[in-house]
């Protein structure tokens, strides 16, 4: 199985108010997000790739408008905008235009990940 990353990086707000008013994320702050999408495939292209990484452009273009520097709980109309949360959501918006998405990792501090990567029997 031949894999790619590209890694993308947005800034924004969130607050997880069903949390505990003592819990530190019940706040309303921010982070410097990392998504990292993964595309996978058992064959190359005829180019020689899994994917032209140029096609990754579109989330890039997806990120600036729609996230970054925004509330992002404004921006899903919620109030559990996780990074499991997003993972999914990354992974629903490349899957649905990059058929070789494979996983989806974000990041909201040096160390911690949250990642969705579907089961073998999901498409």
């Amino acid at each position: 199985m031949y894999r790619i990353t590209k890694e993308f990086h947005f800034s924004a707000s969130h607050q997880l108010s069903h949390l505990p008013p003592e819990h530190q994320c019940a706040r309303l702050h921010g982070h410097n997000y990392i998504v990292v999408v993964e595309l996978a495939a058992e064959t190359l292209g005829e180019d020689g790739f899994v994917r032209d990484y140029h096609d990754l452009s579109a989330l890039k273009r997806y990120i600036d408008e729609t996230l970054d520097h925004r509330h992002l709980n404004e921006v899903f109309g919620h109030e559990k905008v996780t990074s499991e949360f997003l993972a999914k959501h990354f992974f629903d918006w490349c899957k649905a235009r990059l058929p070789e998405t494979s996983a989806v990792r974000i990041s909201e501090t040096p160390k911690t990940w949250a990642e969705y990567r579907p089961t073998a029997s999901q498409p």
